[in-house]
């Protein structure tokens, strides 16, 4: 019957892994769990592996996991013999908003707000009023350097003729 050698906790290389290595003649085939639910593979989370001999070895590779890939990964072998499985907790990342409120009618908020939803009017229009402010004099100055220019630039240096 199959037998898993090694489940180890996951490691970035290129992508993350979960390496494991399992043995078993026939040689078991091998699909795993997401917190109790069949992992579909996809471009993002797929399994590499190869066989030598009785033994398969190979990783569950992740690309660029989030905290929606946190949870209890499980390895299921299985030939005619019998199957083995084992578990391993996978932790990528942070939730975003760890602490959440439940409002009326079910809906979910952060328990604290970003700084930029908080101003209060008036110490916004005094921000948009400084930033235009400020807009207004570069562009005055531009215009200012650009007759400069044009109109003292255009003498020859030395009275010479080019």
């Amino acid at each position: 019957p199959p037998r898993i050698l090694t489940l180890e906790e996951p490691v970035l290389h290129l992508e993350h892994c979960i390496a494991f290595a399992v043995h078993g003649n026939p040689a078991p085939t091998l699909h795993w769990l997401h917190n109790g639910q069949v992992l579909r593979e996809t471009e993002i989370i797929h399994m590499e592996f190869y066989q030598q001999g009785e033994v398969s070895e190979g990783c569950l590779l992740f690309n660029k996991p989030t905290h929606y890939n946190n949870g209890n990964y499980t390895i299921v072998a299985t030939n005619q013999l019998g199957s083995a499985n084992q578990t391993i907790k996978g932790h990528f990342l942070e939730k975003p908003f760890p602490e959440m409120l439940t409002g009326q009618g079910g809906a979910v908020f952060p328990i604290y707000a970003p700084k930029f939803l908080c101003l209060d009017s008036k110490a916004f229009s005094f921000q948009v009023s400084i930033a235009v402010g400020l807009a207004a004099f570069a562009c005055v100055l531009l215009v200012v350097l650009f007759i400069m220019i044009n109109k003292y630039g255009r003498r020859s240096k030395f009275g010479m003729k080019g």
